[in-house]
């Protein structure tokens, strides 16, 4: 067994990860990358924004409301009201480290607008590649910062934890410890377990997995974001369709080019995400099509959203005259580990944040461009927090969890395991459905390649089973109401005797 040790171990290469071991230099940190720093993580394919009050019309108290809204009343107030407020600075130093922005003729920031926010307040870089252009800043600076060691294209698996529970470091090969006084949880999403999604191929949700071993808890697991308006071209993952399309005039048609939006929500085509994305959805259940008429926008199309007019180019459409032919796609997990305004788990030496945490920030259902702001605000967050907690690295007597394995009755592969969550775990559930998902997946064992894969699929079955409303992005055909009274957040944690997710009440 090879030991290697550092201070604090952060896993995870997008802008969570980098941003947190770039605000704790010169503290000596090591970041696990599961790909070459760039190729894996689902940062540089963000091709919305960052959400931030600059404008001379809106402020944060405002921004706060957009984000309570579209949250349908689970999310934390502290946790957005200090989001939204620490939004513009945080913006700044992304700025400051040569992230380009777009700008106004007078230097400020160029503000568009995205569904369900009722200001322009979205910050852009290279239009419609703002991802690209902030995870390209952040690389650079972390490639020039000697405290920051990066280990890529290496596979974390597993938690070292001690006697006391406490999380000691990670094992990343099966005869190598990484131990470290911190270990930072940045690994992103689970758009993977699902058939249609925009997420890349590795996010598969091993950090929710790693910490649901450890005994971490994890919340609001049951809420999935479903992107309205990925392109429907076969590909996986398929390529996204920028929600600000929409914000600059973009309109949703069916196959006979009628609008349906409208008719569902006051807002139209500017409804939360779950709202259109479920109505997208039902236009395809009734055997039609969906598709997003941006050719008002014309010959502007091309220039201010690149990135569309590439991905259309190459599948042969031309926006400018043909609608753009879309389908729902898991984006974003509103769920994850469990944290608190410092970004600490329940686990001490586990700290985590950008998407495989659960801050309270989106409640059921994420605002758009909420997600990276919160990455950023998060990670330097987690770093103020490590430096004034976490021990130095050290040699300790920690090990990988060990649990029972279970034993497979009905072998289960990737492709069958996508398809099962997207039928029945997707943008419309029901108590049938989600039992007979979660029959599928405890049979299926547990095989060395879809070992996390499955465990996710049964937190957010399990969470979604146990959530009987339909609140955000969790839709219940069975219970299509919300409940009264004050909602509620579920939290679960791996019960290791059974290895079946436990409600913590």
């Amino acid at each position: 067994m090879t030991t290697l040790s550092t201070d604090v171990a952060i896993v995870g290469g997008g802008l969570a990860g980098l941003m947190t071991a770039l605000a704790l230099a010169p503290r000596p940190v090591t970041v696990v990358a599961n790909a070459p720093l760039g190729d894996g993580a689902a940062t540089g394919w963000a091709q919305g924004g960052i959400a931030a009050a600059f404008a001379d019309d809106d402020a944060p108290a405002l921004h706060a409301d957009d984000t309570r809204r579209a949250g349908a009343g689970l999310c934390d107030p502290l946790a957005v009201d200090r989001l939204v407020g620490e939004a513009p600075l945080a913006v700044a130093a992304l700025a400051e480290l040569g992230a380009a922005f777009d700008r106004d003729g007078v230097g400020r920031f160029a503000l568009g607008r995205e569904a369900g926010h009722n200001r322009r307040r979205i910050v852009h870089a290279g239009g419609d590649a703002t991802g690209r252009a902030v995870l390209d800043a952040l690389i650079a600076a972390v490639r020039r910062t000697p405290s920051i060691t990066v280990l890529e294209g290496v596979l974390a698996q597993d938690l070292l934890v001690d006697d006391g529970g406490a999380v000691r470091g990670v094992l990343i090969a099966p005869d190598t410890r990484l131990e470290a006084g911190a270990v930072v949880l940045a690994t992103g999403g689970v758009g993977r377990l699902y058939a249609y999604t925009t997420n890349p191929p590795l996010a598969r949700g091993d950090g929710l997995a790693m910490a649901a071993r450890a005994g971490a808890r994890l919340a609001d697991c049951e809420f999935v974001q479903f992107h309205p308006t990925a392109l429907a071209i076969g590909r996986d993952p398929l390529p996204l369709v920028t929600e600000a399309l929409r914000g600059e005039g973009a309109t949703l048609v069916d196959q006979d080019g009628n609008r349906f939006m409208p008719a569902l929500h006051e807002d139209a085509e500017l409804a939360p995400r779950d709202v259109v994305a479920r109505a997208v959805f039902d236009v395809m259940r009734a055997g039609g099509h969906a598709a997003l008429d941006a050719r008002a926008l014309g010959e502007e199309l091309p220039e201010r959203f690149p990135t569309v007019a590439q991905f259309c180019r190459e599948a042969g459409i031309d926006p400018r005259a043909t609608p753009i032919p879309i389908v729902p796609a898991a984006h974003y997990h509103m769920g994850g580990v469990a944290i608190d305004l410092a970004g600490r788990t329940s686990l001490a030496g586990l700290w985590a944040c950008g998407e495989v945490a659960a801050s309270g920030v989106h409640g059921a259902n994420r605002l758009a461009s909420n997600s990276l702001l919160e990455a950023l605000v998060y990670a330097r967050r987690v770093a103020a927090d490590v430096t004034a907690h976490a021990l130095p690295g050290r040699r300790t007597k920690a090990n990988a969890p060990a649990a029972p394995r279970r034993i497979a009755t009905q072998p289960l592969d990737e492709n069958a395991l996508r398809q099962l969550m997207f039928e029945h775990v997707g943008l419309i559930r029901d108590r049938a459905g989600l039992e007979s998902a979660l029959a599928r997946i405890d049979a299926a064992g547990e095989p060395p390649p879809l070992r996390n894969m499955l465990l996710v699929a049964r937190a957010i079955a399990t969470a979604a089973l146990a959530r009987e409303e339909s609140r955000g992005g969790h839709y219940r055909s069975d219970f299509p109401a919300a409940q009264h009274g004050t909602p509620r957040r579920f939290t679960f944690q791996l019960h290791h005797a059974s290895k079946d997710m436990a409600l913590v009440r």
